[in-house]
């Protein structure tokens, strides 16, 4: 009897960064769009729509832009 083991391929190491090439301020919604595999319009639709709810939405759009890295 042979036993068989198991083979894993590595996939790529996913990671969120800011999107240089399709961003309109800082990058971070494009850079949650690619993450997420969701489109960067749809991101930022969600972005703006956040915005007329009570909340800190700016100011986690900042710390964000802050904390993730830039591609």
């Amino acid at each position: 009897m042979t036993s068989q083991i198991p083979t894993y391929t590595e996939q790529p190491h996913k990671r969120l960064t800011r999107s240089s090439t399709d961003k309109w301020i800082g990058g971070v919604c494009g850079g949650l769009g690619e993450y997420f595999g969701w489109s960067p319009n749809l991101v930022r639709i969600l972005f703006v729509a956040s915005c007329l709810l009570p909340g800190p939405q700016f100011l986690l759009y900042l710390a964000l832009w802050i904390i993730i890295p830039k591609r």
